[in-house]
C-alpha cells in the first residue's frame, strides 16, 4: 500500500493531531502515577480512541514500583502479548490485570 501524499496543510494538521494524542496519553500516565486515577478507571477508558492505543506495557511501567522488567514478567505471566494495546485487551486479560495490579 502506497503512502498517501499529503499537502503541507494536511501534514501539519496530522502532526497537531498526533501531538494532542501524545499529550492526552501523557496526562493519563501522570494522573495514574500520582494517584488521581486508578488502574480500573484507566482500563474503563480503553474505548477512547486515544487512550485505547496506549500499550499495556507502558501502562504497567507507569505504576509506582514497576519498571520494564517487572512489566514484561507480569505480561508473560498473564499471557498478554508485548505489543498489545489497551483497546485489544479481552475481558479475561483485563480482569487478570486488575486482580494482579489493582
Amino acid at each position: 500500500m502506497a503512502i498517501p501524499q499529503l499537502s503541507a496543510e494536511e501534514r501539519q494538521k496530522a502532526l497537531e493531531k498526533a501531538k494532542e494524542a501524545r499529550i492526552q496519553r501523557a496526562k493519563v500516565r501522570d494522573d495514574l502515577k500520582s494517584g488521581k486515577l486508578t488502574l480500573a478507571q484507566v482500563l474503563e477508558m480503553k474505548n477512547d480512541d486515544v487512550i485505547g492505543r496506549m500499550k499495556v506495557s507502558t501502562l504497567i511501567e507507569t505504576l509506582p514500583g514497576y519498571g520494564k522488567a517487572k512489566a514484561e514478567k507480569i505480561m508473560s505471566e498473564l499471557k498478554i502479548a508485548e505489543s498489545r494495546r489497551l483497546k485489544g485487551l479481552g475481558d479475561r486479560q483485563q480482569a487478570a490485570l486488575l486482580e494482579r495490579l489493582g
